[in-house]
């Protein structure tokens, strides 16, 4: 585990990974947990580790969680970890999938510093300051290949696809669409019905860290520690195919 003279990456990293070790700890030692209580222990295990962690390593920073009170004294302050402590609730309550994440980033004077997105059921931690190249398309002329909610895929991005003559591909949460991306699985995630600040801060800054430009629907910044932290819309997608994707959308919106 992380001490606290770590750097906030390492910090970041370490977090999310125990917050994981503690959800996969509960999925397998309670099978008598199932659908909504399940998901609601999962919630509730990771957000009270994460807090107890970040208490001791970075006691005097803010945090804005999924499953806490929004403390608005976060507005003050310089530094801001932003998580979410079980992203994917629904794909963690289904044993055995793995398509689920654990999100922490921190804002510090106005930018995403530090960021992880622990996929723990695949036993991966993708960090800001830890880079890869992304893999090479497997047709370089091929569709687009747009990650897309499995259970729920919404209108404005069937329509996308169908502009685009782009090939969806299903899987299940936020942050598990979002490194998507980075591992080559997806060319794009493009997000239009409704997000918080913990949904994409974590995969914003990953994505950044990589050398990604995500914004919103509309090109402009993704800002974050706001008032409200309703975030709703995301655009990722390699460099490759950036400019078709947001020609797509200037259509798709107009």
């Amino acid at each position: 585990m992380s001490r606290p003279d770590a750097d906030d990456h390492e910090v970041a990293a370490a977090v999310a990974q125990e917050a994981g070790r503690v959800l996969l700890a509960l999925r397998a030692d309670r099978p008598d947990l199932d659908g909504r209580d399940l998901k609601d222990a999962g919630d509730r295990a990771a957000h009270v580790h994460i807090l107890d962690l970040l208490a001791r390593l970075r006691p005097e920073d803010a945090v804005l969680s999924e499953e806490g009170a929004d403390d608005h004294r976060r507005l003050d302050a310089r530094r801001v970890w932003i998580v979410d402590p079980l992203d994917g609730t629904r794909e963690f309550s289904e044993r055995p999938r793995d398509d689920w994440a654990v999100h922490v980033a921190l804002w510090e004077d106005g930018a995403l510093a530090a960021g992880a997105v622990a996929l723990p059921a695949r036993d991966v931690v993708h960090r800001m300051d830890r880079p890869v190249p992304l893999p090479p398309r497997p047709d370089e002329d091929g569709p687009v290949r747009l990650a897309v909610s499995r259970s729920r895929p919404p209108d404005f991005v069937v329509a996308l696809a169908a502009l685009l003559g782009a090939e969806l591909v299903p899987m299940g949460s936020a942050g598990v669409k979002a490194m998507a991306v980075l591992d080559g699985t997806v060319d794009a995630y493009v997000h239009g019905g409704g997000q918080y600040e913990w949904d994409s801060a974590a995969p914003v800054a990953v994505a950044l860290g990589h050398g990604l430009a995500p914004t919103r629907l509309d090109g402009s910044p993704l800002v974050y520690n706001r008032p409200d932290p309703w975030l709703p819309d995301l655009v990722l997608a390699r460099p490759e195919v950036l400019a078709e994707v947001r020609s797509a959308l200037e259509e798709t919106t107009a």
